[in-house]
């Protein structure tokens, strides 16, 4: 125990001493001249370790540098839900444009087909689609109020889609072709065989009533004839898809096929004062 105490007391004469000795220094320092031995000491040190400090300096530059760099990726919380929310708008902006571009090509094809053959139309939009599978039918946002009568037929881009039956200020709902009450008077467009084609409960196509002695292909094309007084010639219904004929059938049984796809359609044109050739024949 009491050489502890002679062993604090010895460590703290020796503070004291360090302490008066750097005074003494420093006070010598400030009062010498620039030649004063102190600052020639100093000059001779600094000389000696000046090329141990560029040396470290040289070797630590790479730490130091990815420090930097590591400091400057950095970014705090509220800057990072800034750039999430900035990347969110542009994804949904990206989305936006999609969409009207997808649109855009599908009013094109539309608007192409009708120029082509000189009719006038109305656009519109389905709002409603089948309820049931015993009507076939849609509602459109065009009505009246833009110039839309019962009986006008409706179009798609792939194809005939059907018939206005009601009509009001802003909406109307079109009867598919592919229902079971719809007959639209068409033709093959390699024979001209005429016929009619109706549709079903099932929403098959069956072209009727045509000439056992004509010829009917796979894959020939299926147009409306202009007969009936409601859908003008050559608008397109589908393509023969199946032809059946036994020896006692006095018509083929032809299965139509439309390419129409009602699940992807949304834009549709509607034929505005068309009226087919009425000249007898059946179909609407």
């Amino acid at each position: 125990m009491r050489f502890s105490q002679r062993e604090k007391s010895g460590g703290g004469w020796v503070l004291v001493a360090l302490v008066i000795v750097a005074f003494l220094l420093t006070t010598l320092y400030y009062r010498e001249g620039e030649a004063g031995p102190l600052r020639q000491v100093r000059s001779v040190v600094h000389g000696v370790t000046a090329p141990v400090g560029r040396a470290g300096a040289f070797l630590t530059s790479p730490v130091r540098a990815v420090g930097g760099w590591l400091s400057g990726v950095t970014v705090s919380r509220a800057e990072l839900e800034a750039l999430e929310d900035q990347n969110a708008t542009l994804r949904q902006r990206i989305v936006e444009l999609e969409e009207a571009r997808l649109e855009n090509e599908r009013l094109r094809e539309l608007v192409g087909f009708v120029e082509a053959r000189e009719f006038d139309a109305v656009g519109a939009r389905i709002i409603a689609r089948p309820v049931n599978v015993w009507e076939a039918v849609v509602t459109i946002d065009a009505g009246t109020a833009d110039g839309i009568e019962p009986e006008m037929p409706v179009l798609t881009a792939h194809g005939l889609l059907g018939k206005v039956t009601e009509v009001s200020e802003r909406s109307s709902r079109v009867r598919l072709i592919t229902d079971q009450q719809s007959g639209v008077a068409a033709m093959l467009q390699s024979s001209r065989a005429e016929g009619v084609v109706t549709g079903s409960i099932d929403g098959e196509l069956s072209m009727e009533f045509v000439s056992r002695e004509a010829t009917v292909t796979v894959g020939d094309a299926v147009l409306s004839s202009g007969l009936g007084g409601v859908y003008p010639r050559g608008l397109f219904i589908g393509e023969v898809a199946q032809v059946q004929q036994a020896e006692a059938d006095l018509h083929p049984a032809i299965r139509v096929r439309s390419n129409v796809r009602l699940a992807s359609i949304e834009e549709v044109l509607v034929l505005i004062g068309v009226v087919g050739e009425v000249e007898g024949g059946g179909g609407e």
